[in-house]
């Protein structure tokens, strides 16, 4: 195993108090690879600003500041980040959902060309309608 050492040791992370984390199986699971860009930095967006139960009451003005991202861009990445699982909206509440159940249910496939499916995703999904 390879021992890690920190580059910069006087600024080492540490989960704050106010609660605030990315769970790792974003990434091991591949959630991640089902979201265009605008919709990973909307859903860093609603992981940072959720309380501990993953609520947040940001409104639309608001993330498109922080984002700096229009009204068209943040309605396709709430869309996305619906679809595939991550998160629910009901105006004018988000919830971070739990990953424990979005690795069982099959995210609907993109057709969206800003947002093409890897090869991988092509062939999962071929599997599984064969299945």
């Amino acid at each position: 195993m390879v021992s890690k050492v920190p580059i910069v040791a006087q600024r080492v992370r540490k989960v704050p108090r106010h609660f605030s984390w990315i769970d790792h199986r974003l990434v091991r699971d591949r959630h991640i690879e089902n979201c265009s860009h605008a919709a990973a930095a909307l859903y860093l967006f609603l992981v940072t600003v959720g309380d501990a139960k993953g609520l947040s009451y940001y409104g639309d003005k608001s993330i498109i500041k922080h984002l700096c991202m229009d009204q068209s861009a943040l309605q396709d990445a709430r869309a996305n980040l619906m679809r595939v699982g991550l998160i629910a909206w009901q105006k004018p509440l988000y919830q971070v959902l739990s990953l424990d159940s979005a690795q069982r249910e099959k995210p609907a496939p993109r057709s969206n060309m800003d947002n093409p499916l890897s090869l991988g995703d092509i062939l999962k999904i071929a599997r599984e309608s064969t299945s």
